[in-house]
């Protein structure tokens, strides 16, 4: 791929008058001492950058952003060592920066597509049950239950589900049938040739898990340990120092100072952008709202945000007048929705006004999704940690969203998505859940949207 973007960036230079026409380019033939260099330089670039060690669930936005890094220093450093090694030595040669150019940007692409063909073979074989690891989890809990539906449901992490293994040794774990107990795990896992082993008890002592860890070390089987509270927690630790005393930061994540400035401006412009370019769509919207029954354009209700302070949270409205006078909860098919509402559901286009919110500095363009105030009060008194994901405001839309957790899914679920966006927030993670949006937005695979 390397090789053949840096033939199809010669070609390109002279043929395409983006920067002028060469007169009399030399043949490629030339160009081979580069394409040489480029080549083990990124080479070198990716294997130490452990670009050859994929993870299992790596989306497309980080593959083309970990691809652009990495092309981005094998190119720059295959042009400084050709420059340091043979200026001046009568073998180098000037490349034009329209080669350069070019063969960076082909560079990036055909890498990615490589790489995205792999990943579609891979993807239809493990499919067909070729190449798929049999893995066994451990626990029977909710953290269990979570692993085991994430793995069924998503067949492109190439695993093959052998069982459950659980204290009791009985029933089943999340539609998964329990094949023994704890102290049978060396016998499970040489007769069903397990090759990972989940141990999914977070609740589990010290001294139980090294005893876990000892039963299911059997020749190359891999072992991945979910874990307790606060290694959890500690995912984003940092060390600080106090005269000579190392101190460990727990979860310092605080949106504060440039970053909170930062976002803002992201926020503003976003919104600004969005209410300027996305008007003509609002008002045939708005038209059509009103148009089906005659009634309020926008939907209009008090939900909690940022600290947990009420603020009013704008939608066009989709289902009939008074609807909530019936039911709170949305569930799918509800029959209160109506035809164009279930359009701007299905198409997240009734979150549209919210751009509103987001200019007043109610909202931002990405946060956990903000619920009703009858709600709140209910999850807090029944999940402990409820109140931690209004630490940010809340936003259009979230890591919960784009991840399928909307609509009538699992609060439980809901909420460690949304801890994990606040206990792990970066401008690229806001990046790629807006990117991520607009994908699913466009293509109309947004889960559970109704």
């Amino acid at each position: 791929m390397l090789v053949f973007a840096l033939f199809l960036g010669y070609l390109s230079r002279s043929n395409i008058p983006l920067m002028g026409l060469p007169t009399n380019p030399p043949s490629f033939r030339s160009y081979l001492p580069l394409t040489v260099i480029n080549t083990i330089s990124v080479f070198l670039v990716f294997y130490f950058g452990r670009m050859y060690h994929q993870r299992r669930a790596i989306s497309r936005i980080d593959l083309l952003w970990n691809i652009v890094q990495n092309v981005s220093i094998g190119t720059i450093g295959a042009i400084a060592f050709e420059t340091l090694a043979f200026t001046n030595t009568g073998l180098d040669f000037e490349y034009p920066r329209g080669v350069i150019l070019y063969t960076w940007l082909y560079s990036i692409f055909f890498v990615y597509m490589g790489r995205e063909i792999h990943r579609q073979m891979v993807f239809r074989l493990q499919k067909s049950n070729i190449g798929r690891d049999n893995v066994l989890v451990v626990g029977d809990g909710e953290v269990a239950k979570s692993v085991i539906k994430n793995i069924r449901t998503n067949p492109s992490l190439g695993y093959h589900m052998v069982g459950a293994v659980t204290p009791s040794g009985e029933g089943r774990v999340a539609k998964t049938e329990v094949i023994g107990v704890t102290d049978d795990l060396p016998y499970l896992i040489d007769s069903h040739a397990v090759d990972q082993v989940i141990i999914a008890v977070p609740e589990a002592t010290r001294q139980d898990l090294i005893r876990l860890v000892g039963l299911c070390q059997r020749g190359e089987v891999d072992i991945r340990i979910y874990p307790d509270n606060f290694a959890f927690i500690a995912g984003t630790i940092t060390v600080d120092d106090l005269i000579g005393i190392p101190l460990l930061s727990v979860r310092d994540v605080s949106l504060r100072g440039w970053k909170l400035s930062l976002k803002r401006l992201i926020d503003v412009c976003g919104a600004g952008i969005g209410l300027i370019f996305l008007s003509p769509m609002l008002l045939v919207l708005a038209f059509l709202v009103w148009w089906y029954d005659k009634g309020p354009v926008f939907f209009v209700q008090e939900r909690v945000g940022l600290d947990g302070r009420p603020f009013p949270v704008i939608k066009y409205r989709t289902m009939i007048v008074d609807a909530e006078k019936q039911a709170k909860w949305t569930t799918a098919n509800d029959s209160r929705v109506t035809p164009i509402g279930k359009f701007m559901r299905r198409n997240n286009l009734d979150e549209l006004p919210q751009l509103v919110n987001v200019l007043f500095g109610q909202m931002s363009l990405v946060g956990p999704r903000p619920e009703q105030i009858s709600f709140v009060q209910e999850f807090r008194a029944k999940y402990p940690r409820y109140s931690e994901r209004h630490r940010e405001k809340a936003g259009m839309t979230g890591w919960a969203q784009v991840n399928g957790l909307r609509g009538d899914t699992p609060i439980s679920e809901r909420l460690r998505a949304d801890l994990y966006y606040v206990e792990n927030w970066s401008l690229w993670l806001d990046i790629k859940i807006i990117i991520r949006t607009i994908w699913q937005t466009v293509t109309g695979r947004s889960p559970n949207a109704y």
